[in-house]
């Protein structure tokens, strides 16, 4: 388990996490979210040991993260951090050594993960003569060949196609299904929504949600309303618990403050002709994130 206890850091004066704390338990796949300039980046400079807290602790498996244990972590940074001028092989072994890695395990590993990624041609080419979604699995590739039992992925779809985003998620949950820890962040919601099982959303340094995404989204009583049909907007603006109507190519998107208001909404849609589809869901994350931003900001 990794603990974030009552994590707090200043650069200077300025207050950068505030009071920080959340649990990630062993075979956990845990988002955390913000925008630039939340605060992520430090926290997971603080969680790998790069950043010491001004106030806090930090443990994995009830110990403090040292040399003792960082061979047990792997971190994929969203700006890219691999050696240029290195080949691929010299770059994974270069990583492995500084987990604790024997050469030999090293380049077992990664002719493996190589293989895996379809780019086994690329071991002794030079990482600037390869294409930025290639570089991209080759630090992944370095993140995870130490089979960590904490691995922290800022972005790590970037620069990816829609197959390798799916093989990337492939290893992700493989990861998880043999215990391991992943921190995972990303400004694409429907990545979070896919396999996180919990989340946090950081903004200016603080918490302002957690939890599960099932529960999350059971508690926001916003939702949204899906019609298909020839219905007048205008009545529909004008119904009670409507907060928002949009309509595009496809359909109509009705937002409502609660679902004590479809009735309402449906009211209004009966009267409609040729209506195909009425169907209500909850928001997406993408919704529930941009408005609890929002709430900081206005406030």
């Amino acid at each position: 388990m990794l603990e974030v206890n009552n994590v707090t850091k200043y650069y200077g004066h300025n207050l950068a996490v505030d009071n920080l704390s959340f649990k990630v338990n062993d075979g956990e796949i845990f988002g955390l979210l913000g925008v630039n300039g939340a605060g992520k980046t430090t926290t997971f400079r603080m969680i790998i040991g790069l950043l010491e807290m001004n106030e806090g602790t930090i443990k994995l498996d009830g110990k403090n993260i040292n040399y003792d244990n960082t061979n047990q972590i792997g971190f994929l940074t969203e700006e890219r951090s691999l050696l240029t001028k290195l080949t691929v092989k010299e770059q994974a072994i270069m990583y492995g050594i500084l987990k604790g890695m024997r050469k030999k395990d090293i380049l077992k590993k990664l002719d493996y993960w190589l293989e895996r990624f379809h780019i086994k041609e690329y071991k002794e080419r030079k990482i600037k003569e390869l294409s930025k979604g290639n570089q991209q699995k080759i630090q992944f590739i370095t993140a995870i060949i130490n089979d960590p039992k904490l691995l922290i992925l800022d972005e790590p779809f970037t620069g990816l196609d829609p197959i390798n985003v799916e093989e990337f998620v492939k290893v992700m949950k493989e990861f998880k299904e043999k215990g391991s820890i992943i921190i995972f962040s990303s400004h694409r919601m429907e990545h979070v929504e896919m396999f996180c099982d919990n989340l946090l959303i950081l903004v200016k340094g603080k918490s302002v949600l957690q939890g599960s995404i099932k529960e999350i989204k059971k508690e926001y009583r916003k939702k949204n309303i899906h019609i298909i049909g020839n219905v007048n907007i205008e009545d529909l603006q004008k119904t009670k618990g409507v907060l928002e109507v949009e309509k595009n190519a496809l359909e109509i998107i009705v937002k409502i403050a609660s679902e004590e208001y479809i009735d309402n909404v449906f009211d209004v849609v009966k009267n409609g002709c040729d209506i195909t589809k009425f169907m209500v869901e909850d928001p997406s994350l993408n919704e529930i994130f941009l408005n609890k931003v929002g709430e900081v900001y206005e406030n």
